[in-house]
């Protein structure tokens, strides 16, 4: 999968603190979602398609 990130609006919960290390997660073009960690913003993100983000959050969810 080849996805441009140069124009992804990188976020992370407001759960974490400014100075903690956490991942970061972009909602992409056709529907990818891709996941970074944020020590590393210029290293490689993971990439995911929608359903699979879906099923990602849906089991975090239910714990």
């Amino acid at each position: 999968m080849n996805i441009d990130l140069s124009e992804a609006k990188w976020f992370k919960s407001s759960y974490s603190g400014a100075d903690k290390a956490c991942v970061e997660v972009a909602f992409l073009s056709r529907g990818h979602v891709g996941v970074r960690d944020s020590k590393n913003p210029t290293g490689p993100a993971l990439m995911f398609s929608q359903g699979e983000w879906d099923a990602f959050t849906a089991g975090i969810a239910r714990g």
